[in-house]
């Protein structure tokens, strides 16, 4: 590699304490994870960044199909008026769907919405698969790309489109329906903190934040490096109003006509960009080694052609060894110094770096350096390839427990309205509310945090006083800005 390329390969990433912006935008650059398109607000998802992709859906479509979830595929395009027949839903999305006018060179008797959200394209189809209670459960998910006309994009985070999956279920009772609302929310939970390594605070919407057209919305929050909340997944609980706007109905038992009860759920690539912001740090991208395209890089490293060719000898031996305990491995046999290799591995957060020369292989060791401390050690082979699989469940457990206890210093309760001012910038507010959507309003107006969900579980929290109008209150809430 040319002078040039190893300083085009060195570029620094912006701290974050002097940009947190900019330093986002430059992981995602660096680690060659996306980039932006020619059309405004939509990405490319370049190879790395869609393979922690492939990974998410790879876990989540396993847990899915657990729950006898089954893959389906549905049209792009929905008929304007279908989006029409249930008022909340399309007064939600109207700001932000694409409509197709003109097609063939002529213009459509009825214009087409680019999927923003499946519903009703969806339901229209289940009024006809379902005729009977035996039909019950309809469980169904497709992975797939949504557009929202978003303003304001940013990489991941908010795209005009994305991709997606989006669950939707079909249930003879209320209580069936809401309890499946609540298992795929233990889902996103296990996954956002078992594989993402990214503690999430799982709880309900409020009535004004819930999904438009849900009786309920129930959602994971998990706090990102600069104290903002990302709302990685929701689970919503929709009652029976798209039912009763499709026709999705059924014949119990007794064959009396029934509505069904409906759930519908989902993730998005929003979530690279919370695995980004959950765990980095300056030195670029720190992925947990159960999402990280490449566990472990080994770099070979020779000053002769000689050496060279004995250092990737024996990198294919531990690459092979590792690669049937099913950890992914890449061997970085690249023409070019270590310096730029090493530099470009940490930056694109490779858990677990090994580096093999001459000498070690004299001593029968390596060297391996853990990405998220930059801890170094010398490693014997004998019983390396135990040594470094302990060494991945290490870090996967540490960056977790690093992430919870941020968020648990950035978790402050405030018990009045200045206070909650004073101190909102860079953390969760726990504090109490009314309910009334008014006081919700006001304090988004005055200083654009938002509730963030309403905890299953917050300890030692009973009534108190309404954070902004002072009344009497059972609810207390996370308030906090937000992505």
């Amino acid at each position: 590699m040319s002078e040039k390329l190893d300083k085009a390969a060195q570029k620094a990433i912006t701290p974050r304490a002097k940009d947190y912006s900019e330093w986002y935008q430059d992981i995602v650059e660096q680690a060659e994870m996306a980039e932006h398109s020619p059309v405004r607000g939509c990405m490319v998802i370049k190879p790395y960044g869609y393979a922690i992709w492939e990974l998410m859906q790879k876990d989540l479509d396993a847990r899915f199909k657990a729950k006898d979830v089954q893959n389906a595929y549905f049209p792009l395009f929905i008929p304007e008026s279908f989006l029409k027949r249930e008022a909340k839903h399309v007064e939600g999305f109207a700001p932000e769907v694409a409509v197709v006018t003109h097609a063939g060179g002529e213009k459509l008797d009825e214009p087409l919405v680019v999927r923003p959200t499946s519903e009703t394209i969806m339901y229209d189809v289940f009024s006809r698969w379902i005729q009977s209670y035996r039909d019950l459960p309809l469980l169904i998910n497709q992975w797939a790309n949504i557009v929202r006309w978003e303003m304001r994009t940013r990489l991941f985070l908010r795209t005009t489109e994305f991709l997606w999956q989006e669950g939707h279920t079909v249930h003879a009772t209320e209580d069936e329906a809401d309890d499946f609302a609540k298992q795929m929310l233990e889902v996103y939970r296990s996954f956002a903190e078992d594989i993402m390594a990214m503690p999430v605070i799982v709880g309900t919407k409020s009535d004004s934040e819930r999904f438009a057209g849900a009786v309920r919305t129930y959602c994971i929050e998990a706090m990102m490096g600069d104290g903002k909340a990302l709302q990685a997944g929701t689970s919503h609980m929709l009652g029976q109003n798209f039912a009763k706007a499709f026709g999705v109905k059924f014949l119990d038992a007794d064959s009396q006509e029934k509505f069904g009860w409906q759930t519908s759920w989902g993730v998005s690539t929003r979530l690279i960009g919370g695995l980004i912001m959950a765990h980095s740090d300056d030195k670029g991208l720190v992925l947990p080694p159960k999402l990280a395209p490449h566990q472990v890089v080994i770099i070979p490293i020779g000053a002769t052609p000689e050496e060279v060719e004995a250092s990737q000898a024996k990198a294919q031996e531990i690459a092979d060894q590792l690669r049937a305990e099913g950890i992914r491995v890449k061997i970085d046999k690249r023409d070019m110094r270590p310096g730029p290799k090493f530099f470009e591995w940490e930056k694109k957060g490779v858990p677990v770096r090994v580096e093999i020369g001459p000498k070690d292989i004299v001593k029968g060791s390596v060297v391996a350096v853990r990405r998220d401390t930059s801890e170094k050690q010398t490693l014997t082979e004998e019983g390396l390839i135990d040594v470094i699989k302990d060494l991945l469940d290490q870090i996967q457990s540490s960056l977790y427990a690093k992430a919870l206890a941020f968020r648990q210093e950035r978790t402050i309760t405030v018990k009045d309205y200045e206070d909650f001012k004073n101190k909102l910038e860079g953390n969760f507010v726990l504090a109490h509310w009314c309910g009334s959507a008014e006081c919700e309003a006001k304090v988004k107006e005055e200083t654009k945090a938002t509730i963030r969900c309403i905890p299953f579980e917050m300890p030692n929290e009973g009534s108190g006083k309404c954070l902004y109008c002072g009344k009497d209150a059972d609810t207390a809430v996370i308030f906090a800005k937000s992505y």
